[in-house]
């Protein structure tokens, strides 16, 4: 069996999928903006260190407080179809494409929240989906927990052993023959998992991690100009000011 493994976030697309999910859905509810005022002691803990990634993701959600679990599930299912289909770099999405004809099973593999990464993964026709689940029930509670662990780093590759069949038997000479896309230093396991790696705007302690003759680096055009026009980006996606849909092809 052979895979190609995908991570998400500034991978597939030039955003955080965190963000903008929020901002689809302040598109159709502008009020819960309001509901971010419970995040904000989150978020300065979790810029001085004092709260963990986990927390300040649960925190994070909190936009979403009181909706209903069908209505969440018909936004993730719309905002997969309109929002994340439009953005997709074209250069990925000729990837996906390519080893879905060479008849390799295709793994979204991301730390995102399983509620949109899952309808995510179905408009792309991935094969899987692994991503960091959360216990909603029938109404979203203020702070989701989660189901186990954040999905990042070597969890990711845990998961992908435990739910994905095959995965946990493949030979090291099998991995040889397996892709793996990011552009994040935090997926080094995920990339060292495989035999051909792909870097997508890496990060610089991601590129400096690899030499040149061990990757292949893609640099797809993005909407924004470096670190500082994404920071901006995902600024104006919190408060719902962001475009919904990428150019028009």
């Amino acid at each position: 069996m052979r895979y190609a493994f995908f991570d998400l976030d500034h991978t597939l697309l030039p955003f955080d999928t965190q963000t903008l999910f929020c901002n689809y859905v302040l598109h159709r509810h502008p009020w819960r903006v309001v509901l971010h005022a419970w995040f904000v002691p989150y978020a300065l803990g979790r810029a001085i260190g004092v709260v963990s990634t986990e927390t300040a993701k649960r925190a994070f959600l909190s936009y979403l407080w009181g909706m209903k679990r069908a209505h969440l599930r018909r936004l993730a299912r719309d905002f997969a179809h309109d929002c994340v289909d439009t953005w997709i770099y074209q250069e990925l999405r000729a990837e996906i494409l390519r080893h879905k004809h060479q008849g390799r099973k295709l793994v979204l593999n991301t730390a995102s929240p399983d509620f949109y990464a899952e309808e995510i993964a179905s408009v792309l026709d991935f094969d899987h989906c692994i991503s960091t689940r959360f216990q909603i029930g029938n109404i979203v509670p203020l702070r989701p927990p989660l189901t186990g662990t954040n999905n990042k780093r070597d969890a990711k590759i845990a998961a992908m052993k435990a739910s994905i069949p095959g995965v946990a038997a493949l030979t090291d000479e099998q991995r040889f023959h397996c892709w793996a896309y990011s552009d994040s230093a935090a997926d080094i396991p995920l990339l060292e998992f495989c035999g051909n790696r792909i870097l997508v705007h890496p990060s610089g302690s991601l590129r400096k991690h690899f030499p040149e003759h061990d990757v292949t680096v893609l640099t797809p055009r993005r909407p924004y100009w470096g670190k500082m026009g994404d920071m901006l980006s995902s600024l104006r996606q919190i408060f719902g000011l962001h475009s919904e849909n990428g150019p028009a092809r």
